[in-house]
């Protein structure tokens, strides 16, 4: 795609480290969308933000927010000016302001492409969606000052290349080639949300009937409860054409969010991935899914969760790390989501994961089930182990097979209605679809308060 200029503003008359700023179609492909493209100069040693660049920056999101456009950053810095002090740490805190007060009204998203060095580093995180290019870096305290406290040598990729970010940390969104392809990534992740947050996401045009069949679904998933199938493959059936768009696909890779249409409806997809550690839930799952949907809420876009997963995974390592609380991001992501949410569960949706993989109790608006689901506190092997310790090998395999035969299939939760269908899978298309268009005027009120205390 081509890259065009939009309309230059001056945001500011300072003349030290004039940023350019942009308001107009962040990409020539015939969308007249418009976004605050804002960028800092180029730098062979790595620009130092003075006051005066972090104030155009700063004007440069407030701006965002007045005219209620995405903002897009485009990063390249090695920190504060070491010389101007204080003033330029200031004015740097106004930046991080700013983009916070955008935060939830317009998206953001920041490209960093070359360095991104110690306070400014911490925008990545505040962003919606953060791409960078493969020889761009990102980090908090650079090598020199890691060896200094630690004594520890490391280089500038190793600490905080594009790749290590990409399935170490998840603070980027997805990694690209170059600046080009960095405002081309960008564009079509923000093709899927509105401008602001008192939009929807925009419908597009699709040929794909609604009401497809899609049969190959239910095809993909093994004759046994543990064998292993790509869950990307499922969604691509579901969904308008076979296309996704994947965020963050090498971090928490036993957990797969996406954007997608059906039926021309941008939607988010929440999805176990079975080839990645069963598709149970660890912390970097339950953080990655977490955050996306929280993004999802905030922009109004509904969320699709396909579920099948064993549960938690067991550690004493994650206990120690806090699996509570950041399974609790997870529980706390879904409770509060207002948008339409749709949940599918393709095989096995057991314990703790059960809850919070958008249940009927987290407050979906349809769930439906495939024939061959299990919800269960647990599988028939893991009770077994439970209640039946002092049981010979013929008593305790006569348990798993009652277990399995009264309680690991949908219907039970049908009858309590915590499944509302249990579907044929070559339907799940045209079930969703239908739900989507159900749920288009769906509006919820949140409980009045200043915010509630997130699980952080």
């Amino acid at each position: 795609m081509n890259h065009v200029a939009g309309t230059s503003l001056e945001v500011s008359s300072l003349s030290d480290g004039d940023v350019s700023v942009v308001v107009g179609p962040l990409v020539d492909d015939g969308d007249d969308r418009m976004v605050v493209l804002a960028e800092l100069p180029v730098s062979s040693d790595g620009l130092r933000l003075t006051s005066g660049t972090s104030s155009q920056l700063a004007a440069a999101a407030r701006l965002a927010l007045d005219r209620r456009l995405p903002l897009v950053l485009v990063l390249s810095t090695v920190g504060a000016d070491i010389i101007e002090g204080v003033p330029s740490l200031d004015a740097w805190g106004r930046v991080a302001s700013s983009m916070v007060s955008c935060s939830g009204v317009v998206p953001i998203v920041v490209v960093v492409d070359g360095p991104a060095v110690s306070g400014p580093a911490l925008l990545l995180g505040v962003a919606d969606i953060t791409v960078m290019t493969e020889a761009s870096y990102a980090f908090v305290n650079g090598p020199v000052m890691v060896e200094q406290f630690t004594g520890i040598g490391i280089d500038v990729d190793e600490l905080g290349g594009a790749g290590n970010h990409a399935r170490s940390t998840g603070v980027v969104t997805t990694v690209v080639s170059d600046r080009a392809a960095a405002l081309d990534a960008a564009a079509e992740l923000l093709s899927f949300l509105p401008d602001h947050v008192d939009a929807e996401p925009p419908v597009v045009d699709v040929d794909d009937p609604a009401d497809r069949r899609c049969p190959e679904a239910g095809d993909l998933i093994p004759p046994t409860s543990t064998g292993s199938y790509d869950v990307r493959n499922v969604i691509e059936a579901i969904v308008d054409d076979g296309l996704v768009v994947e965020l963050r696909p090498r971090w928490a890779s036993n957990i797969v969010t996406a954007f997608a249409t059906i039926d021309g409806r941008p939607v988010g997809v929440v999805a176990n991935q079975p080839i990645t550690l069963a598709g149970t839930l660890d912390i970097p799952a339950s953080q990655k899914a977490a955050s996306f949907v929280a993004l999802c809420d905030a922009f109004n876009l509904a969320i699709v969760t396909l579920v099948d997963t064993p549960g938690f995974y067991p550690g004493k390592d994650l206990e120690w790390r806090g699996m509570i609380r950041h399974g609790a991001q997870l529980v706390y992501a879904y409770a509060r989501a207002t948008v339409p949410r749709i949940c599918v569960i393709l095989r096995k949706s057991y314990g703790g994961a059960y809850i919070v993989m958008d249940s009927k109790t987290m407050g979906n608006d349809l769930c439906l089930a495939w024939p061959w689901a299990e919800l269960a506190v647990m599988g028939a092997g893991q009770a077994a182990a439970i209640l039946q310790r002092r049981a010979s090998d013929d008593e305790r395999a006569e348990f798993e097979a009652d277990y399995a035969e009264r309680l690991l299939n949908p219907y039970v939760a049908a009858e309590r209605g915590l499944v509302d269908a249990v579907i044929d899978p070559a339907d799940t298309r045209a079930e969703i679809a239908a739900a989507l268009e159900v749920l288009a005027d769906k509006r919820e009120a949140l409980v009045g308060r200043k915010h509630g205390n997130s699980p952080l």
